[in-house]
């Protein structure tokens, strides 16, 4: 299916949209460029709320959300 970049704090998260046939790589610039979608916990975001793009794929941010939820959020803004 689609290329998935995923923080590496997110290990649950990895599995699930493994397991619902995505490529799951690691958050990293190289992956950023070449990805259909990005998942991040949340846990770094800027302070100031200054934030450089450096993909043009879609962002979910996962905090608050099971598994369950950000497979379907994934689903959803690849369709």
């Amino acid at each position: 299916m689609a290329r998935i970049a995923v923080e590496n704090s997110l290990q649950d998260v990895k599995d699930a949209l493994q397991q619902s046939g995505h490529e799951v790589v690691s958050v990293d610039n190289a992956s950023l460029q070449n990805c259909d979608c990005c998942v991040i916990s949340g846990q770094d975001k800027d302070v100031l709320g200054i934030a450089e793009t450096t993909t043009k794929a879609s962002v979910i941010n996962a905090q608050g959300m099971t598994s369950d939820q950000i497979v379907d959020r994934v689903n959803q803004s690849l369709s």
